[in-house]
């Protein structure tokens, strides 16, 4: 069998980092490690080609020389998924699909034409597609109810990667997450039990990368790591003297709930263990919206003493916010930018609430009949309004939520942040350095921050010089950090405009332009 593996195009979205890619001479951000495990589980006489298309397109010749073509997709990747099965239905390849959007959403693979839907964990699932294949089935839907035994799961094919095209790499240690937050829906395609990796097949993962050659940052892509914390820290103890062995070649960054500041152990081994950043769910600093939604693990601690906490233990903050949630007050957007201002988080995710399918929140409103009709509402991205009728009006949220966007990436407010960030970091005695860049990409990125925000941009320049020697003085261990944060600010600079841009739209007007009071409540969401 000839298989050609495709990785779908992302959107220009918050996370896509476009400018950033752009000055530091990558095209990606992350590499697809799904697809990348998918192929690791195919049999080894398969002949296979792979090509991620937001690092390179494939080629005439790669479609003329398959037999099978392979998708694996998220929601936001919707638009290139469809056209890749048509693309390939219009030539006579046979199709299958899998990953996290055909798995939520299985009949709108089947309407594009797919032929084989590998839903749910491939570990389970992949064995029943190929045992089809071998019977001569022509179709198929394969899923299982079952979670697989993540200790059984193979070595991804990082050897598949054009890895220099990358800004990190990844690895997974667990699946699912112990806690019930309404809106997500990794709990409905993971379960809620963690299961984790054994720390020695972690471990076989990065010793991989490393004897590739890869030197730089990596993403541990787990929902939550901390979901099983006995096992975490298991692998923590043995991470730590494999990086001193291996004169720490990697710095990690990875997601985490909010209670990972009430465990002093943890936060301790993730420092030595060289975790410089963690992304953090924060949502909302409105407790009752916490409650609304069952994020219950965010209500038991105050919010800014946890963030401070976690830079205290050496790590940089990302954190993501949602306007949205049913019962709202007024003023959310606000409130959300005070919190953020108190804690510095220089990169605050801001999204509108949007209800994933099959999660608890989906299904509620589904009964409430407040659910929009999930094919023609756009979905998947964080500035696109809801998808249900929210408890207070459109227009109202999506001016708080352009007008927070606005602010907090204003270029002055933006860079403020990164260097009040990076000075409240500590516990970096034991640290070499913090972010790391891919080799041979670091200079053209110094090169490129100081021409734009040290040259070019005449309202920011004096504050940029002025940081930098304030860093360069104080703490010359965050400097990739703080230049690092410094680049990203070229794509949310841009990205603002898009976001304002896209929620015009949506609204049929500016909603910076136009009094939330005298415009009529505009229900009639453009689709």
């Amino acid at each position: 069998m000839k298989a050609l593996l495709i990785y779908p195009r992302f959107p220009q979205s918050f996370w896509s980092y476009d400018r950033f890619m752009e000055i530091a001479g990558l095209k990606a951000v992350l590499p697809p490690l799904g697809i990348i495990t998918v192929a690791a589980l195919l049999p080894q006489d398969w002949e296979i080609r792979f090509c991620d298309r937001n690092v390179n397109l494939e080629t005439d010749a790669d479609w003329e020389w398959c037999d099978l073509v392979i998708l694996s997709a998220m929601l936001v990747q919707k638009p290139d998924f469809h056209a890749l099965i048509k693309k390939a239905v219009r030539l006579g390849k046979k199709v299958a699909v899998g990953g996290p959007y055909p798995t939520s959403v299985p009949q709108e693979a089947l309407d594009s034409g797919a032929h084989y839907l590998i839903l749910d964990e491939g570990e389970l699932t992949i064995p029943q597609f190929l045992e089809a294949l071998n019977q001569g089935q022509e179709q198929g839907i394969f899923r299982s109810l079952e979670k697989p035994d993540v200790t059984q799961s193979p070595m991804p094919r990082f050897d598949l990667l054009q890895r220099d095209a990358y800004l990190m790499m990844a690895i997974q240690f667990s699946r699912g997450c112990p806690f019930n937050c309404e809106f997500c829906d990794i709990i409905s395609l993971y379960g809620r039990k963690p299961r984790t990796k054994e720390p020695s097949q972690a471990l076989g993962e990065l010793q991989t990368l490393y004897d590739l050659g890869w030197r730089g940052s990596l993403f541990i892509v787990d929902d939550n790591f901390i979901g099983n914390q006995r096992n975490v820290k298991r692998f923590l103890r043995e991470l730590i003297p494999w990086m001193k062995q291996h004169d720490y070649p990697f710095t990690f960054i990875t997601e985490a709930s909010v209670n990972l500041a009430e465990d002093d152990e943890l936060l301790q081994l993730m420092n030595e263990a060289g975790f410089y950043a963690v992304f953090l769910g924060i949502e909302t600093p409105d407790q009752d919206s916490l409650q609304v939604t069952q994020k219950l693990q965010n209500t038991r601690n105050p919010l800014i003493e946890a963030c401070r906490k976690i830079n205290n233990a050496g790590m940089l903050i990302y954190a993501g916010f949602i306007l949205g949630f049913d019962g709202e007050r007024a003023g959310a957007g606000e409130r959300i930018q005070a919190f953020v201002e108190q804690t510095s988080i220089p990169q605050p995710m801001l999204g509108i609430l949007q209800a994933p399918p099959n999660t608890a929140l989906w299904t509620r409103l589904q009964k409430e009949q407040r659910l929009f009709d999930d094919i023609s509402h756009p979905t998947g991205d964080q500035n696109t309004l809801m998808n249900f009728i929210p408890t207070r009006p459109v227009a109202e949220i999506a001016k708080e939520y352009v007008e927070g966007f606005w602010i907090l990436y204003e270029p002055t407010n933006y860079l403020r942040r990164c260097f009040q960030q990076c000075l409240s970091i500590g516990s970096l005695e034991r640290r070499k350095q913090t972010m790391q860049f891919p080799l041979g990409k670091g200079l053209q990125l110094v090169a490129q921050v100081i021409w734009h925000q040290g040259l070019r941009r005449t309202e920011i320049r004096l504050q940029f010089w002025q940081q930098l020697w304030t860093i360069l003085r104080k703490k010359p261990q965050v400097l990739n950090m703080y230049l690092g944060l410094c680049a990203a600010g070229e794509h949310f600079w841009e990205y603002r405009a898009l976001a304002r841009k896209r929620i015009s739209e949506q609204l049929g007007y500016d909603p910076m332009q136009v009094s939330v009071l005298s415009k009529p409540e505009p229900m009639l969401i453009k689709s």
